[in-house]
C-alpha cells in the first residue's frame, strides 16, 4: 500500500519554505545531521512526551514508500509487551434467557461452549494489531535525534510530537458478552427447544419473594388471538387487596404482609387489529367488553380502567406506559403466557437512562435481597464455606463469575438482579415460545425499581402438530389483509390442510374471512375431509406432521349469534341517509369469530331472513295436533236432548286448537342460528368470541387510480350495433341479388 506524505503539512512542521524541487527529505529522516548519542536521543523524546498535545492537532501523513505487512505487534512508548484486556469471566446469567451460567450440560439453557470464537474473544480479549510499517519508521525517526538540534534547524518538535498516535487510540473496544448457545441458535438460525413451562403456583410464589413493597403485575396479552391467552385466575392466586367500592375514583388496595400488588391488561401486538392507531383507540370499549366476558364470574372484582392496548413495532401507547411504569416504581413483573410479546414489550416500555434520579425519602423499600426463611440460613452459610476451600488452582480455571455468599441461595426462585446501567442488555426477543427461562431482574432509576421479565406459561401445544419447516409461519407478525371467500352448501373452509370449519346443514351462503398467517382454501367438504386425514390423493396443503389426521376431533359447533347488521348494512340504517330501523329490514346479518389459539382468527358471517331466522319449527306432537279429529256418534239419548234444546240458542264456536310449538313464552326462544363445526387436533385449540368486525376495518383500499379507471364497457350497445352491422349486411346482399 502507498501512501503519500504532503509537502505543505511538512512546510508548515519544519517552516520550511516551498522550493521548486518535486521530492523534499525531511531533516529527521536523514541521519547524517544527528550526531548525538543513543541515550540522548531517547532522552530527548521522552522529554518531548511529556507535552500535552491537542488530540489529532496536526493531521499526520506518510511517505511515498512500500508499505509491508506488518509482523509485530504494537507497542506503547513507555512498555515492550503487547497490551490487552484483564481476562473476563462469564456473566452469572445469560442476558438473553436469564438462565444461569453453566458449562457441563450442552442441551439446557445457560450453557457456553468454551471454543466458540465469540466466548474466547470475551474470555481472552486482545487488542487489535494496527500498526503500519510506516508509523514504526516515523517513530524510530523521533527516537533517533535530539529535539534541541531539530529545533535549532527549523524543526517544530511539539507538531511532531502530536502527530504520534496514542496507544490507546488503537484498542478496539471491550467485547460484547457473549450469549449463551442456545440463544446464540436462536438469534442466528432460528432453531432450538423450548423451556419446561412453569406453572401458575411457581409465577405467584416468585411474585411472592419480591424484595419490593409496592408491586404492580402486568398482565399480557396476544392481539392475535384475544382473548385466548388470558389467565382468568391470576386475581385471586395473587392474593390481591379486594375493592372497597365499585366507585372508579375510590383508592383501592391494601398491605398484604408487608406488600401490596396491583394487576393491569396489557394487550401487545394491537397493530394486527386495524391499520391505524385511531381505529384501535376506536375498539377498546369492545375490547374491554370481551375481555370482561372472558374473567367470567371470577373476574367481577377486577377492574379493566387499567387495561392498554400497545403496539411495540408501531410505538403506539408504549411512552405511556413506560411513564407509568417509571411513576410506579417498584417492582414490575410482565407474567403472561409463552409468545405473547411479554420480552419485545419488556424492551419497549423499559425506561432506560435515568441513572440520575435519587430515590427520595418517601420512596419505601425493603431488603433487595430475599427474607431467608427457617433451614435456609444453614444451607446459605454451608454453602459459604465450601466456596471459601476451593483452592486458587480450581478458582483460576473456573470461568463463570462467582455469586457472593448473601446472593447464592438454592432455595430461592428469584435469582439475583444485574448491575444497574444506563442502557442495560435487554432480553432475547424470538418467535420460538418458551425463550426466557428464567425471571430476568433489570433494575432502573438508581435503585428506584426495576422490571422483571418471567418465563411464560404454557400457551399452546398447536405447533406440535406442525412439520419443523412451517412451524415460524404460525406466528403472525404483521396485518392481514384477508380474501372474502363464500361457503356455499357442501363446500368447507381449510385453514393450513388441518384445521376445518364446516357449516352445518342447513345452512344459508356463508362468508369467512381469515386472519391468518397460514393459507386458507375453499373446497368441497368430502375432499376437505380426504386433506385433513392426510388420506386423500391431494395431501400438498396440509403442513400437519404425519399421523395428525387420526388425532382429529370435533373442537366445537359455535353458533353464529351476534347481530352485525347495523354495522354490515351501511346506507339503510344511517340516520343522514335511508334511516331505517334494524326491525324493519327483512333479513339479519349474523357473524362470529373464530379464534384459532397463537395463530389468529376467522371472521364467519352470513345472511339469513327474518322469518326464517326467528320461525318455530313445528315438532312432530304439532302436526299430530293440527290434523282434524273424527266426529263422535251421538247416542239416542244425546239425539233427543239436542232436540229439546231451544234451537235460538247457539253454541260458542270453541277455539281452534292451539299447535303445541305456539306458546306464551316464544320470545324466550332461541332463534334458529346458524352453526358451523370446527375440527382440529385433539379438539383443541379452537375457541369463538364477540365479533370484531376485522374485515370492515382491514378490507382492500380503494386507490384514487382505481376510481379514475374507466369503467367496464357495456354489452348492451355492443349488441345493438352488431345487430344494426348484420342488418346492414342482409340488406346490401337482398340488393345484389335484385340486379
Amino acid at each position: 500500500m502507498h501512501r503519500v506524505l504532503s509537502s505543505r503539512w511538512l512546510n508548515s512542521a519544519l517552516n520550511i519554505a516551498e522550493h521548486s524541487r518535486g521530492v523534499e527529505l525531511p531533516l529527521f529522516l536523514c541521519p547524517s545531521i544527528n550526531l548525538a548519542s543513543r541515550s540522548q536521543r531517547l532522552g530527548a523524546v521522552a522529554s518531548s512526551s511529556r507535552i500535552q498535545p491537542s488530540q489529532w492537532g496536526v493531521q499526520r501523513r506518510c511517505l511515498h514508500v512500500e508499505a509491508d505487512v506488518p509482523t509485530e505487534p504494537i507497542l506503547s512508548p513507555s512498555s515492550t509487551t503487547p497490551q490487552s484486556y484483564p481476562i473476563q469471566r462469564l456473566p452469572k446469567q445469560c442476558r438473553g434467557c436469564g438462565a444461569l451460567s453453566q458449562t457441563s450440560f450442552p442441551n439446557q439453557p445457560g450453557y457456553f461452549d468454551l471454543s466458540r470464537k465469540a466466548v474466547r474473544n470475551y474470555l481472552h480479549p486482545q487488542t487489535a494489531d494496527r500498526s503500519r510499517h510506516e508509523d514504526k519508521i516515523y517513530e524510530d525517526a523521533l527516537k533517533q535525534f535530539d529535539h534541541k538540534e531539530l529545533q535549532a534547524k527549523g524543526v517544530d518538535v511539539d507538531a511532531l510530537v502530536s502527530s504520534i498516535v496514542p496507544p490507546e487510540t488503537v484498542q478496539r473496544p471491550p467485547p460484547k458478552v457473549p450469549l449463551c448457545d442456545r440463544c446464540h441458535s436462536l438469534m442466528h438460525n432460528h432453531s432450538g427447544e423450548s423451556i419446561y413451562h412453569p406453572s401458575i403456583d411457581s409465577i405467584r410464589d416468585t411474585i411472592l419473594e419480591s424484595p419490593y413493597k409496592y408491586n404492580h403485575v402486568y398482565h399480557v396479552l396476544d392481539a392475535a388471538d384475544f382473548p385466548m391467552s388470558l389467565l382468568p385466575q391470576l386475581s385471586e392466586i395473587l392474593d390481591m387487596a379486594p375493592l372497597r367500592t365499585k366507585n372508579r375514583r375510590s383508592r383501592a388496595g391494601k398491605f398484604y404482609s408487608n406488600q401490596k400488588i396491583e394487576l393491569s391488561f396489557v394487550i401487545t401486538r394491537c397493530d394486527l387489529l386495524a391499520p391505524t392507531k385511531a381505529q384501535v383507540d376506536n375498539l377498546f370499549p369492545y375490547l374491554q367488553e370481551v375481555l370482561r366476558d372472558a374473567l367470567g364470574r371470577t373476574g367481577r372484582h377486577v377492574r379493566l380502567g387499567n387495561l392498554i392496548a400497545v403496539s411495540s413495532k408501531r410505538s403506539w401507547w408504549t411512552k405511556e406506559l413506560k411513564e407509568d411504569i417509571w411513576k410506579r416504581a417498584g417492582a414490575g413483573w410482565m407474567v403472561g403466557k409463552a409468545n405473547v410479546g411479554k420480552s419485545q414489550l419488556f424492551e419497549a416500555v423499559f425506561p432506560k437512562g435515568r441513572m440520575e434520579w435519587t430515590p427520595s425519602r418517601h420512596q419505601i423499600t425493603v431488603d433487595m435481597h430475599a427474607k431467608p426463611t427457617p433451614g435456609r440460613e444453614t444451607a446459605t452459610t454451608e454453602k459459604a464455606e465450601t466456596q471459601s476451600e476451593l483452592t486458587s488452582e480450581s478458582m483460576e480455571a473456573q470461568e463463570i463469575e462467582d455469586m457472593g455468599a448473601e446472593e447464592l441461595d438454592e432455595y430461592a426462585l428469584l435469582p439475583p438482579a444485574h448491575k444497574e446501567t444506563n442502557y442495560p442488555e435487554m432480553p432475547l426477543v424470538s418467535d420460538l415460545p418458551g425463550t426466557t427461562a428464567s425471571p430476568i431482574r433489570i433494575p432502573f432509576g438508581n435503585g428506584r425499581g426495576e422490571l422483571i421479565d418471567l418465563p411464560g406459561l404454557e400457551r399452546t401445544g398447536l405447533e406440535q402438530y406442525v412439520k419443523d419447516e412451517h412451524r415460524l409461519s404460525l406466528i403472525m407478525r404483521s396485518r392481514v389483509v384477508p380474501e372474502q371467500m363464500t361457503l356455499t352448501p357442501g363446500r368447507s373452509l381449510l385453514i393450513g390442510g388441518f384445521i376445518r370449519i364446516t357449516p352445518r346443514e342447513p345452512a344459508p351462503i356463508i362468508l369467512t374471512y381469515a386472519f391468518t398467517p397460514i393459507q386458507a382454501h375453499v373446497t368441497r367438504t368430502d375432499k376437505a375431509i380426504g386433506i385433513q386425514n392426510q388420506t386423500g390423493e391431494v395431501n400438498i396443503e396440509n403442513i400437519a406432521v404425519p399421523g395428525t389426521g387420526d388425532k382429529t376431533k370435533l373442537a366445537g359447533s359455535f353458533q353464529l349469534k351476534w347481530d352485525v347488521t347495523k354495522q354490515r348494512t351501511g346506507p339503510l340504517t344511517r340516520k343522514d341517509s335511508v334511516g331505517l330501523k334494524i326491525e324493519q329490514l327483512p333479513y339479519r346479518v349474523l357473524s362470529t369469530d373464530i379464534l384459532i389459539e397463537g395463530v389468529g382468527w376467522v371472521e364467519v358471517t352470513a345472511q339469513m331472513r327474518t322469518k326464517d331466522l326467528f320461525g318455530q319449527k313445528p315438532s312432530p306432537g304439532a302436526q299430530a295436533a293440527e290434523e282434524p279429529q273424527p266426529q263422535k256418534e251421538l247416542t239416542a239419548l244425546e239425539r233427543l236432548e239436542a232436540l229439546a234444546e231451544d234451537p235460538r240458542k247457539k253454541r260458542s264456536p270453541r277455539p281452534p286448537p292451539v299447535p303445541a310449538y305456539v306458546s306464551e313464552n316464544t320470545e324466550d326462544k332461541e332463534p334458529n342460528w346458524p352453526v358451523v363445526d370446527v375440527y382440529s387436533p385433539e379438539g383443541k385449540f379452537i375457541w369463538c368470541r364477540k365479533p370484531m368486525n376485522g374485515w370492515m376495518l382491514n378490507k382492500p383500499k380503494v386507490s384514487a387510480a382505481s376510481r379514475r379507471s374507466r369503467p367496464r364497457k357495456s354489452m348492451k350497445g355492443m349488441k345493438k350495433l352488431e345487430k344494426k352491422r348484420r342488418r346492414e349486411r342482409e340488406a346490401a346482399s337482398g340488393a345484389g341479388s335484385a340486379s
